[in-house]
């Protein structure tokens, strides 16, 4: 392999590239450039998730049973051992906090979430035993520092689905960081909240390590999703497919099923929506919960599934196309076609942009009107939906972070983005983007293995 020079952005785009490269190397023979490689002892072992330290280039990789730090040219430096260990998803608490009465098998543990953290230069690596407990590891030697598992706010999800689950770190200068994490619940809302800010303790071993940030009788750092929700769509649940965090707010993108009637119909259907979820950094009590809808539409056709997103600066040439400034923040989104198909999606599928500014907008707009006491909370996980917005004398700004009242609060209005590139044969499932000589440039991982710039 030639020898090159890697900025960060170049690395996290040779990341991508590495999960096309056995699919390219067979399909395209002519080429004869030789890829570096890495991979686990056990070909069943998948990877799930991949994050790269933005000062070292080293790469750190989580897997089934396994966490591995490689060097910039994939040579393995450390592997922490996570599993398999005795376990039971029925066992809540689970089995290594008290007796459960199911029967322990040895299971695997697959990654759910990996995460640095910079200011303490450790690593979170949350797996999917135990009810999804997380190990805080040492970056220089993934040295175990610490493993919370004897509160119930330890047990994160107990959702076996790899990609459900995001984290979102909030820094501060002289208090505890913060942790948003987002979750799929499998149908146990009584146990898992499905978002919720958590405490980041310096000491990895202190008591209030992944404590909610605020919590008493009435009022929580989270959002949950009430068990009557379940009994109209028994597999109700909110999927996490994205998260980051951009000014004053922290982001997840979703998808949700909604029971709706379809044109000329009587009777209701399950169709999924996208939609993103914005909460304000510093809401304790989750009073600033806002959902909008989010889709995209090409020459008549729906594109509604999300696959895939990444948050982006604004090149100058795209930002002229937008009308927008240079650097301001965007959205490079993958939806397939449809709203019906979350499983097995249709493999038309479109690469759009959104413009966070113009969502924001939205949702300014509809805190507007709902503080003016116009229409009703509109969210489709609350069983009653015609809640009605509350009336209040108050200013809604750009800062604002809700009230005790009109709370959670869903947008009803889908914000469209702008169709790039739409692919009909070959679904698109992954992108990275960043800003190249005022140039934007995206590359689009695909179902076949392929990579699109």
């Amino acid at each position: 392999m030639a020898l090159m020079k890697w900025s960060w952005n170049s690395v996290a785009t040779y990341i991508v590239l590495l999960a096309t490269v056995s699919a390219l190397t067979r399909q395209n023979t002519q080429t004869k450039i030789n890829f570096t490689s890495f991979h686990a002892e056990h070909p069943e072992w998948t990877f799930n998730h991949l994050v790269v330290d933005e000062r070292t280039g080293h790469i750190y990789l989580g897997g089934v049973n396994r966490i591995y730090k490689l060097s910039e040219d994939l040579k393995v430096l450390v592997t922490h051992q996570t599993g398999p260990s005795e376990d039971n998803p029925k066992c809540y608490p689970p089995s290594i906090v008290q007796p459960c009465n199911d029967q322990l098998l040895l299971t695997n543990n697959i990654n759910k979430m990996l995460l640095i953290d910079y200011k303490e230069n450790r690593l979170i690596a949350c797996g999917s035993l135990y009810q999804g407990i997380c190990k805080l590891l040492r970056l220089d030697d993934l040295f175990k520092l610490g493993e919370p598992s004897h509160k119930k706010e330890h047990y994160l999800s107990g959702v076996n689905e790899s990609g459900s689950v995001f984290g979102v770190i909030v820094s501060h200068n002289n208090l505890d960081d913060k942790l948003f994490i987002a979750t799929s619940v499998d149908g146990k809302p009584e146990y898992f909240p499905t978002i919720s800010s958590r405490k980041l303790t310096k000491d990895s071993e202190a008591d209030g390590m992944f404590a909610y940030v605020f919590h008493d009788e009435f009022v929580a750092s989270m959002i949950k999703i009430p068990s009557d929700t379940f009994t109209i769509i028994p597999d109700f649940d909110i999927y996490y497919i994205y998260g980051f965090s951009s000014g004053n707010y922290v982001y997840f993108l979703t998808l949700q099923p909604e029971m709706t009637f379809p044109p000329g119909s009587a009777t209701k259907e399950q169709v999924y929506t996208s939609k993103l979820v914005r909460l304000c950094k510093e809401d304790t009590a989750f009073n600033s919960y806002v959902e909008v809808p989010i889709g995209c539409e090409k020459n008549g056709v729906e594109y509604r599934l999300l696959q895939a997103a990444y948050l982006s600066k604004a090149g100058s040439i795209l930002a002229k196309s937008l009308g927008i400034k240079p650097g301001d923040d965007i959205l490079f989104t993958i939806f397939s076609k449809g709203q019906k198909r979350k499983l097995n999606s249709l493999d038309e599928s479109a690469l759009c942009v959104f413009v966070l500014k113009e969502i924001n907008d939205r949702i300014k707009e509809r805190l507007q009107s709902c503080y003016k006491g116009e229409g009703t909370l509109d969210l489709a996980w609350l069983k009653v939906k015609d809640i009605p917005c509350g009336n209040a004398l108050i200013t809604i700004a750009d800062d604002f972070c809700g009230l005790d009242m009109n709370a959670p609060l869903g947008v009803s209005e889908m914000v469209r983005g702008f169709p790039i590139f739409t692919e009909d044969r070959d679904r698109m499932t992954s992108v990275i983007a960043y800003v190249y000589k005022n140039h934007s440039l995206a590359f689009v991982g695909t179902k076949s293995g392929k990579l699109k710039k």
